[in-house]
């Protein structure tokens, strides 16, 4: 028998569960007080998320998709990307979007029912909210062509989720990547259910990570509840898309602690000794013990941070809410240059509604 292929694919840790090294630190991210920003990054996106999810128990939001477990993994992501390079986001990667300069307000008038939410003032390289998983795949892999063929040193990063990587516009983006050798980095965010279907059920690959190997990419697999090993899966597929080495896929294991959105129920389909194992591996504690033993951080800078989190939130929100609502007929302005009859007798007919004439 001739063997025609065999492939391996590499396993990223650094920190274990608990806080202590599991394996030497690359020398990238061994000055443990560089990290200190985005542990904080961290816990202000999870300050975020706690009180979007308020928000939305109490009317004042629309249905809403929690990332908490995945703030490592967004954050790793977002602080990898120079203001150059384009990113596009799935519906759930808040840290990287703040990192982008996308702010929490947008994301609250997104998810309050608001377009003007994808309208970001300072993220103008990047594409809006993508809620049909995996399409935002293809528009990343578009654009890393178009970085290829002018021959700029910038790079296109996307995010989905497990289950979108067994759609066809996932395997479509990495095959031209592939074809191409376009500066594409694929994130898959494995949090082991694509809404109520587990990981197993979805697809019969050992590893995410491997589908990128038949496109010709390069393939990790990472513990995505490590900074750390985020920021070094990270920094390797960016420096060789810059360097003309084509794309990566890299999947990034973590967890999705909350239900899938607020409109949701989690328990249905999944236990609860589950939920609890994944409690005793998620990103927040890791950091934080870290960087405690290396004598960067302390429950005093933590106290005083926290209540900062909440104020600059509640800014935020005080934003959105104070944000006057459009009147009705905005639904159907910006869709044509040339507004179709049928569409300018509804636009009337919802104006007429509301009394205005």
């Amino acid at each position: 028998m001739t063997l025609a292929a065999s492939f391996e694919i590499e396993y990223l840790q650094y920190l274990g569960p608990d806080g202590t090294p599991v394996a030497e630190i690359p020398e990238a991210f061994r000055d443990a007080s560089q990290l200190l920003p985005l542990f904080k990054q961290m816990l202000f996106v999870r300050t975020f998320d706690t009180k979007a999810i308020a928000l939305q128990r109490t009317g004042k939001l629309g249905t809403y998709a929690a990332c908490l477990g995945h703030e490592a993994t967004h954050v790793g992501i977002g602080a990898s990307m120079r203001p150059e390079d384009v990113f596009a986001p799935s519906y759930r990667e808040y840290g990287a979007q703040f990192m982008r300069g996308v702010r929490p307000r947008d994301v609250l008038m997104y998810w309050g029912g608001d377009e003007r939410g994808n309208d970001f003032p300072e993220a103008r390289n990047d594409y809006p909210w993508c809620v049909p998983i995996s399409t935002q795949c293809l528009m990343a892999s578009g654009a890393a062509l178009a970085f290829k063929l002018r021959n700029e040193p910038r790079v296109a990063v996307a995010c989905c989720g497990d289950g979108g990587s067994s759609k066809t516009d996932f395997y479509a983006g990495l095959n031209a990547s592939g074809a191409f050798t376009s500066p594409l980095v694929l994130c898959v965010i494995n949090n082991g259910w694509a809404i109520s279907v587990p990981r197993g059920a979805q697809t019969g690959a050992k590893t995410l990570a491997q589908k990128g190997l038949a496109g010709g990419l390069y393939c990790l697999q990472v513990d995505g509840n490590d900074l750390i090993a985020v920021l070094e899966a990270m920094r390797r597929a960016t420096e060789r898309a810059r360097s003309g080495q084509g794309g990566s896929v890299i999947e990034f294991m973590t967890y999705r602690l909350h239900d899938h959105t607020t409109a949701d129920d989690a328990r249905r389909y999944r236990g609860e000794q589950e939920v609890k194992d994944a409690w005793t591996r998620e990103p927040f504690i890791r950091l934080r013990n870290y960087l405690v033993a290396q004598g960067v951080w302390s429950d005093e800078q933590e106290k005083a941070w926290i209540e900062e989190c909440g104020a600059k939130v509640d800014v935020e929100i005080n934003a959105y809410l104070e944000t006057p609502v459009q009147p009705v007929e905005a639904m159907f302005d910006y869709l044509y240059a040339d507004m179709p009859d049928d569409l300018r007798a509804q636009r009337e007919y919802a104006i007429s509604l509301e009394g205005r004439r």
